[in-house]
């Protein structure tokens, strides 16, 4: 049975696309920013009968997403990245442990990392899937202000980190065709109950049926570099089709993983 390992783990998406996962034989690593946030959240998942392994790092720092990265066992079949940050406190700007703006060092940067560090382990592992869990929330990247220093907005901020996510999506497919692993991302469903959601329109069960296709459906095998709204392919913004933006994202991410906790000058660092 495959081995797949889902980021944000401990609430509403992530927490029952985890247990379906498992209930449906997978292994399943839970990622949880801390054990105690775990044992607090989903205790009962990783104390029940499914095959439920915890696995932890605090994605806002990108020297814990490397410690995550070595806790993933050797053979991983489906990385799932849905741990974000929604768009609450819109107004107040934040920062992560390396100096970036929150949201999109979470929602985007940490799986960009994440996602690289497990690449020769996906690879090995063959046929195997990337699935980014996106949102229909985007915004085109601005790279003269990537980390909105200038003009903050908390919906900005996390409708540029979804794009940013699908852009990679879209470039990610290109680098790992012919190499049986295939990257594909999606908006799940809109408005899911989670914490992050202050007024549910859509069920949980319908983001999670639209993560599971992605994640195990038999008919996508091979599918590669494509965008879903809920289960129907679809078109995201025009930015994602343009590949010297996603040049510019690509270039401008490998030097923000690549400077992240280093004494240096951050001036111009993360200007496409």
């Amino acid at each position: 049975m495959p081995t797949v390992l889902v980021t944000g783990a401990t609430d509403g998406l992530g927490r029952a696309l985890a247990t379906r996962l498992a209930g449906d034989g997978a292994t399943v690593l839970a990622h949880a920013r801390s054990e105690e946030r775990a044992r607090e959240t989903i205790g009962d998942l990783l104390d029940g009968p499914g095959d439920i392994r915890l696995v932890t790092g605090d994605l806002s720092s990108l020297d814990a997403v490397r410690a995550l990265a070595e806790q993933v066992p050797d053979r991983l079949d489906v990385l799932v990245n849905n741990a974000g940050i929604g768009t609450s406190n819109p107004d107040r700007r934040a920062e992560s442990a390396d100096g970036y703006e929150l949201r999109f060092a979470v929602n985007y940067l940490a799986g960009f990392l994440l996602t690289t560090l497990l690449r020769d382990r996906l690879v090995a592992a063959a046929p195997a899937r990337v699935v980014n869990v996106a949102s229909a929330g985007q915004m085109a990247i601005d790279f003269d202000d990537v980390m909105l220093e200038r003009d903050y907005s908390g919906v900005r901020a996390y409708c540029q980190s979804k794009l940013a996510q699908v852009l990679f999506t879209f470039s990610l497919a290109e680098e790992l065709r012919g190499t049986g692993v295939t990257a594909t991302c999606l908006h799940p469903a809109t408005y899911m109950p989670t914490k992050i959601v202050p007024s549910p329109i859509s069920t949980l069960e319908e983001g999670v049926a639209a993560t599971l296709r992605l994640v195990a459906d038999p008919a996508l095998e091979g599918l590669t570099g494509a965008y879903f709204n809920g289960q129907r392919e679809s078109r995201a913004a025009p930015q994602a089709y343009d590949p010297a933006a996603r040049r510019r994202l690509d270039e401008l991410s490998s030097r923000l993983v690549d400077m992240a906790g280093r004494a240096t000058s951050r001036e111009g660092q993360w200007r496409g």
